[in-house]
């Protein structure tokens, strides 16, 4: 009981910063920043739910997110539709992807998935250059209609979504659902001999994050106005797999905190002009190095350990000679 009140405390206060800071500190700059942090905020916690759970990596989550993106840029600007109608499309075309390499490779053992997944994003990558006729080739797709025109409430609904997003996953790996899939990641043979349809939990999985991660690639094409062939990039997802990793895996919460903390690092270290990269990369390698479990949610959880025993109520010993005289 404790337990979820530290939790449901640390998550309000964290929504109130996030929802404080563009009113104490009224910048645009910080405004789109934060923006961006929120969107991987999703991008992260839409790949542990699926990767960090089950232990099935995905190398090509960029696959999800661009496809998302492309297909609200396609809506908007090729057929007029209005942008709203972006967020359900993206979910179902990700979708539609997601069983196309799900269903043939999360039946098998070994690293079909991840290998599929990375090549399905490099693919999609190269096709959208080879059709520019199309696609725009490497300029990509412009011209697309904000979803909310004011950048302060958009933030505002990318803050919510992500909440909402957040809290969804969340409630789901703390249910059934999540402890199956963490025994599938402990042993999958035993939950097979258990009589557990594994296949239908990790293809349900993946279909649940390839949505979530496609509804953040439309909103970020809404955000930005235009869509390119570099969110299907490997580095994409390799910036969303450190990021989860950094804010520790199979936490879903965590995640949100890896995404934030990173992309605020990196316009800190923007003041260090060439050394940036450097810098970034080292702090990186430190934190992956020593701290293997994650940095955001371990802390949390040390933290939280410390409130609950001064919480707790002090044990009261009796000596035994009172003992024998209360007899």
């Amino acid at each position: 009981m404790l337990r979820s009140r530290l939790d449901l405390a640390a998550a309000a206060a964290f929504v109130a910063a996030m929802a404080i800071l563009p009113l104490v500190f009224p910048s645009n700059y910080l405004i789109g920043v934060l923006t961006v942090s929120a969107i991987y905020g999703m991008w992260a916690v839409s790949w542990d739910f699926m990767s960090g759970l089950t232990g099935r990596e995905n190398f090509g989550h960029s696959l999800f997110i661009g496809v998302g993106a492309y297909t609200a840029g396609f809506l908007n600007t090729s057929f007029g539709a209005n942008p709203w109608w972006s967020l359900p499309a993206a979910m179902v075309m990700a979708v539609l992807f997601a069983l196309l390499i799900g269903v043939p490779t999360l039946r098998l053992k070994g690293p079909y998935f991840a290998l599929a997944m990375l090549s399905g994003a490099v693919i999609m990558q190269r096709l959208m250059l080879i059709f520019w006729e199309h696609t725009g080739g490497e300029e990509g797709i412009n011209g697309l209609t904000p979803l909310i025109r004011s950048q302060l409430g958009f933030y505002y609904l990318v803050l919510g979504t992500l909440v909402a997003m957040t809290a969804l996953l969340l409630a789901l790996a703390r249910s059934h659902w999540g402890l199956i899939l963490r025994a599938i990641r402990g042993d999958e043979a035993t939950c097979q001999a258990a009589g557990i349809n594994v296949t239908f939990y990790k293809i349900a999985s993946l279909v649940i994050s390839a949505a979530c991660a496609g509804a953040a690639g439309a909103m970020y094409a809404h955000y930005q106005l235009q869509v390119s062939p570099q969110l299907f990039a490997v580095v994409t997802s390799i910036t969303i797999i450190t990021m989860v990793y950094v804010g520790g895996m199979g936490t879903i919460y965590g995640p949100v905190g890896g995404a934030v903390l990173l992309v605020l690092m990196t316009e800190l270290l923007r003041r260090f002009g060439e050394w940036r990269l450097m810098v970034y990369s080292c702090t990186l390698i430190l934190i992956l190095f020593y701290l293997p479990n994650g940095l955001v949610a371990p802390l949390w959880q040390r933290l939280r350990g410390l409130f609950r025993r001064r919480g707790e109520a002090p044990r009261v010993e009796v000596a035994p000679d009172v003992m024998e005289q209360q007899a």
